[in-house]
């Protein structure tokens, strides 16, 4: 590989001489790395661009981070169909070649296969390695501002070398051309880690809704995320432990998880933090309950997680056997092993080769704490087919991050609209715009109440009586329930009134807004005026089946009010499951609209009535 420095003044670089000028080159450049101010930068893309070099990194900064869009702008069109990484961006190291375009300290080795890490920031690249956690790194690239190459296009690029193993994304933004990056990756037998930062433009709506209120500060990232089959971490330790297990053990969704110890503290501490992540650790099946009584004795309770005490500590065969017997249940295996690093450590081998005589099966070691498991120890069982992990609790939150991943496949969110002005329709115009999807209750409406009372006539007392005007009625005091005299009732602010038949049943919240980077979101779950105090709702990125509603609505606590609570009558799930996605299709057909919440969706024995309805429109 030949360097060439390019300085108008210095005569060497590095003991190497230097070329005053692009033009003074023998030949075009295959990658430059651009250290100079962004005056000068983009006139030297463009010279770049003329003579063909292969592409460039854009060290500089103050572009569109700055809030100087255009000059961002001439950056991009003076590349032409050269690839530019970044502005603001430190460049790409390759650990598997050699190579490295790249301003700064690195932390970084050889290696033969290692997974590939595209990161939003560069410092954050550079931290990443330093890690001392065994995880063989082979390629990372920075985005920076991400003006023409962008995350998907460096993804694929990656998953074009067989030897990247897995993918690590940090990004502060997201893009949906990561659900084909994701797909490819599966089919490939390569996990995709995501530490997500930022929110979309989408999210940073102003809240006139539950829904926008409920769906503002990433909710709708997760939703995609998951969706795309992406693992989605919260930290950098996740990040890196993460990687490790995509890294060795490739995509893979561990459902089920046991954990094992020989000490009864670290098995409750297991049990409390899996609780916490929503992680599950089922008991063990009486076959293997029996075959691990049948091992340890009749002091040991077979149990998940398993305290399997001291009783076979130095006997690898016997160990082996335990922990083989534990692991055939669960699609992954987790043995709680602090090997010491200051003292003496022989005692431990007998445990750490038991571990690695399974490693057919999804065994993994994790030390309770990260100090316990040493760069060089956790190196030497990943070289015997082991994934090493540093930290009981990152160790469960990865677990519990891989499992909640689902499975990529052909799925695309529906493309986003730009952002535009809207309008609040009327509630009794909306409730008419959606009456083909769902039922709604019969009403009137009226400019003032005597009239509203004479129109009323051939309804069924009581009614919810609602003043017309508000997106929020209850806070506005525009709405008042089990009216039965409408002509007595106390007049109330707004541009008319509307009076319906009420509706009983379980409160549901149905919201579906625009995204202006994922297309368009629906969140469900808890209805009624307490929605976002009590929270419980999911998210899912349109188009949704109705079997994705189904289990998105599984995960919320009112689907036990829905299948019937302690005694009380069960909803008509399958028909509320039903006036959901059919609002769903409804929504994505009417282009104009930007959010329609309904809240509360009633869901009776019978069927599912839309209640409230708000809905806003592009005119």
């Amino acid at each position: 590989m030949t360097v060439w420095p390019v300085h108008p003044t210095r005569r060497e670089m590095g003991g190497v001489p230097c070329v005053p000028a692009l033009a003074d080159l023998p030949a075009a450049p295959d990658a430059v790395f651009l250290g100079v101010n962004r005056d000068a930068t983009v006139p030297l893309v463009a010279d770049l661009t003329a003579m063909g070099a292969g592409g460039a990194v854009v060290f500089a900064s103050g572009w569109a981070e700055t809030g100087d869009v255009a000059r961002q702008d001439a950056l991009v069109a003076a590349a032409g169909g050269m690839p530019i990484l970044g502005p603001n961006c430190y460049g790409l190291l390759n650990y598997l070649d050699g190579a490295a375009v790249w301003p700064d300290e690195h932390g970084g080795m050889p290696v033969a296969r290692g997974v590939g890490l595209i990161v939003q920031s560069s410092n954050l690249g550079i931290n990443l390695t330093m890690q001392a956690r065994a995880l063989p790194l082979g390629r990372l690239a920075c985005l920076g501002n991400a003006a023409q190459v962008g995350v998907a296009d460096l993804g694929h690029a990656m998953l074009d070398d067989p030897r990247v193993t897995a993918l690590g994304l940090h990004l502060e933004g997201m893009d949906p051309a990561l659900a084909d990056l994701c797909e490819r990756a599966q089919a490939t037998g390569r996990g995709v880690v995501v530490l997500a930062g930022g929110r979309s433009e989408g999210g940073r709506a102003a809240a006139v809704s539950h829904t926008a209120a409920l769906t503002g500060d990433g909710t709708a990232t997760a939703a995609f995320l998951r969706r795309i089959g992406a693992v989605q971490v919260r930290s950098p330790s996740e990040f890196l432990e993460a990687l490790k297990v995509a890294h060795a053990l490739g995509p893979v969704r561990p459902r089920r998880v046991a954990v094992m110890a020989c000490s009864g503290g670290e098995a409750g501490l297991a049990a409390d933090l899996a609780q916490d992540l929503g992680l599950d650790l089922p008991p063990p099946d009486a076959a293997t309950a029996a075959a691990l009584a049948d091992e340890l004795g009749p002091m040991v309770r077979p149990a998940n997680p398993l305290d399997y005490h001291t009783f076979v500590w130095g006997d690898r065969a016997r160990m082996a056997r335990t922990f083989r017997t534990m692991a055939r249940g669960y699609d992954a295996a987790l043995v709680v092993i602090d090997p010491p690093d200051r003292t003496e450590a022989s005692g431990f081998e007998p445990a750490l080769d038991a571990i690695a005589d399974g490693a057919d099966l999804p065994l993994i070691p994790v030390a309770s704490i990260p100090e316990a498991m040493s760069e060089a120890r956790a190196a030497s069982l990943m070289d015997r087919g082991l994934c090493p992990l540093s930290g009981l609790e990152t160790a469960l939150s990865v677990m519990a991050a891989h499992a909640r991943a689902g499975t990529p496949g052909p799925w695309r969110p529906v493309p986003p609209q730009p952002p535009r002005a809207t309008r609040l329709v009327p509630e009794d115009a909306a409730k008419r715009a959606v009456a083909d999807a769902v039922p709604v209750p019969r009403g009137v409406t009226a400019p003032d109440l005597a009239t509203l009372a004479d129109r009323a006539r051939p309804l069924a007392a009581p009614f919810a009586l609602k003043a017309l005007g508000h997106a929020h009625k209850t806070e506005a005091g525009a709405v008042r329930l089990h009216v039965r005299d409408l002509a007595a009732a106390a007049p109330m602010d707004g541009t008319g009134y509307l009076a319906e038949e009420m509706a009983e049943g379980v409160e549901m919240l149905v919201g579906l807004r625009r995204d202006a980077i994922l297309g368009a979101t629906l969140t469900l779950g808890w209805g009624g005026t307490r929605t976002e105090l009590i929270g419980d709702t999911a998210t899912l990125i349109l188009p949704a089946t109705p079997d994705e509603i189904g289990a998105a609505l599984a995960g919320c606590r009112v689907d036990a009010l829905l299948r019937g609570y302690r005694g009380a009558p069960p909803a008509d799930r399958p028909a509320a499951i039903a006036a959901i996605h059919a609002l769903c299709d409804l929504f994505l057909a009417r282009p104009a609209w930007e959010e329609l919440e309904i809240n509360p969706l009633m869901a009776g024995p019978a069927r599912a009535v839309a209640v409230d309805v708000l809905l806003r429109e592009a005119p």
